[in-house]
């Protein structure tokens, strides 16, 4: 069954750091452009970074610059979120799906995984 599954999250506290990562099974995750989203409670789902084919990376959230880093292991299909310098304003549910921000049609989604940043 070919899906997506996010990993990583957690409760920390502001500061600290914490690694998504999002890992495809069932079809190759690198012949997708990648994208991170987060849905904070009461907010509309909004994209984060995104991750080329090749490797670049583009930010779609300002706030984020910085802090987060995306990478990709093509040998492990995983995709990975880097977070630093935690915020309690990015505590969301994170998603990975096959895909940037900003399109119509996703052809994969993961469940999603809850990062909580509270002192």
């Amino acid at each position: 069954q070919a899906q997506l599954v996010e990993s990583g999250g957690g409760l920390v506290q502001p500061g600290e750091s914490l690694t998504l990562s999002c890992a495809a099974s069932g079809f190759p995750l690198h012949f997708y452009d990648v994208g991170w989203f987060r849905q904070a409670p009461g907010k509309e789902r909004e994209g984060v970074l995104c991750i080329s084919r090749s490797g670049g990376s583009i930010f779609y959230d300002d706030s984020v610059k910085g802090r987060f880093t995306i990478s990709r292991d093509n040998a492990k299909n995983t995709v990975y979120l880097q977070m630093n310098s935690l915020k309690p304003e990015d505590t969301a549910v994170y998603y990975c799906a096959t895909d940037c921000p900003g399109r119509y049609y996703y052809e994969y989604w993961g469940q999603g995984t809850q990062v909580t940043v509270s002192s």
